[in-house]
């Protein structure tokens, strides 16, 4: 692999190597099309933060009329923006990978999950993140209550709309799963599912600190593999062999 290029309002102008200290001969440039018009690329990784969700999904379309497929590393995106990021990336003929989470352990408390579900109809989610990230629930938490979703449906013995109490109480429903964010200083990230059956239960959970090292081998696996793709996948284990 090699880094053609960058974007970064802060740094623009600038050369890679000085930015981030590796060897590239690439430079960093305030948006997308001018950093794919200079140097090109076969592949975009789209990691702005989630506040700036406008700019996530104009960049994503920036880089696949200019050629790129994309992997998307971004949170916040609803299902109505991927579904017209996929009817751009067909008509492109390019591949968007889109992942929640990027880390191994993740991809497989996924499968676990899916594979539960289809046994254990009543589970809810709970999505942990420190108290200053903006986004709720997390890119993480959406990408397993849309998965879980397309499963089962849970059916509450009480529905939602029958609850007494203040609305939101029993958190929000996504693709038909209650979902909790929890937002507090102490942690970093976190998602689990909660099943129930009678006099029993089983909690999946993943926790990931600070560092970016869990996330790594993901990232390369999903630059690697989504130039064998055409239009948008969800969910890094569709190009594992799980």
């Amino acid at each position: 692999m090699t880094l053609t290029g960058g974007v970064g309002r802060r740094t623009a102008g600038r050369r890679l190597d000085e930015v981030l200290q590796l060897r590239s001969d690439g430079r960093v440039h305030a948006g997308v099309a001018d950093a794919l018009a200079d140097a090109g690329c076969d592949v975009y990784v789209e990691y702005a933060k989630p506040k700036a969700i406008a700019e996530v999904k104009a960049n994503i379309l920036d880089a696949i009329d200019g050629g790129a497929h994309v992997v998307v590393g971004s949170s916040g995106l609803s299902d109505a923006d991927y579904a017209e990021i996929d009817a751009v990336a067909r008509s492109r003929g390019r591949g968007v990978l889109a992942c929640g989470n990027f880390a191994l352990t993740m991809v497989l408390m996924q499968k676990f999950a899916e594979m539960a579900a289809r046994c254990i109809p009543d589970f809810e989610i709970i999505d942990y993140a420190k108290g200053s990230k903006p986004d709720a629930p997390s890119g993480t938490g959406r990408e397993l209550a849309m998965r879980l979703g397309q499963v089962v449906q849970p059916q509450p013995q009480v529905p939602i709309d029958q609850v007494n109490g203040p609305a939101g109480v029993r958190g929000a429903t996504l693709n038909g799963v209650q979902v909790h964010a929890l937002r507090l200083p102490g942690f970093v990230l976190g998602i689990e599912v909660v099943f129930g059956m009678a006099d029993q239960r089983l909690h999946l959970r993943h926790e990931a600190g600070s560092g970016a090292e869990p996330y790594v081998d993901g990232a390369l696996l999903a630059i690697r593999e989504v130039g064998r793709l055409v239009g948008v996948v969800r969910g890094l284990d569709r190009v594992m062999n799980l």
